[in-house]
Order: C-alpha cells, then structure tokens, then sequence
C-alpha cells in the first residue's frame, strides 16, 4: 500500500502524462537527448509552449536538462520518476488503435 506521500507523488505523476504533449515529449527522449528547439519540432508546437511542458516534467522528477554552452538538452530522468512516466507511456503506446493489446 502506498504512503500518503508516495500516493500523492503517483497522481502528479501520472496527471503530468494527461496532456498529449507531453506524452509526446516522454516518447522523443526515451532514445535521445534533444534540446527544447527540437522538441519543439518534434512536438508541433511552438517554442514557447514546449518550454512550458518541459517544465511541468522537470518539476515532476520525469525530465533533467543538462546545460552544455547555449543548449539546454533534455532527457528521461533516470530515478523512479522517469521510470514510471515511461513505463506509463509505453502502455499508451500499446493502447493505440491497430494494436494487439488495443484489440483485446
């Protein structure tokens, strides 16, 4: 059973995944790092909202953005929180019409 604390740690956690931007978001970094421009791209949105989502998932523990020059580059957070933001996504994905596990 979860403690009060944790239980409140997994609903932001998971009500951060709400948003179809985000999600997309999780999906682009789970094999790169990419800098906020190219998760712009990537996204369809605008730099200034991507920024926005990217703060969301660097406040939830999901996201690091690592300084290097210029760049912020982003990437999946290596503790739990990232972990179980993309394990939550992996189930998205597996959910998507055409799927087998969509099909069930």
């Amino acid at each position: 059973m979860l403690t009060p604390r944790n239980e409140k740690r997994m609903r932001a956690l998971l009500e951060g995944l709400c948003d179809p931007t985000r999600i997309k978001i999780v999906r682009a970094l789970r094999d790169t790092t990419l800098a906020a421009s190219d998760l712009a791209h990537v996204v369809g949105r605008n730099r200034s909202i991507t920024s926005q989502h990217l703060r969301v998932l660097r406040e939830l523990g999901a996201i690091v953005a690592k300084r290097k020059g210029n760049v912020v580059r982003y990437t999946l957070s290596e503790d739990l929180s990232g972990t179980i933001i993309e394990e939550a996504a992996s189930v998205f994905d597996r959910l998507q019409p055409g799927t087998a596990a969509a099909k069930s």
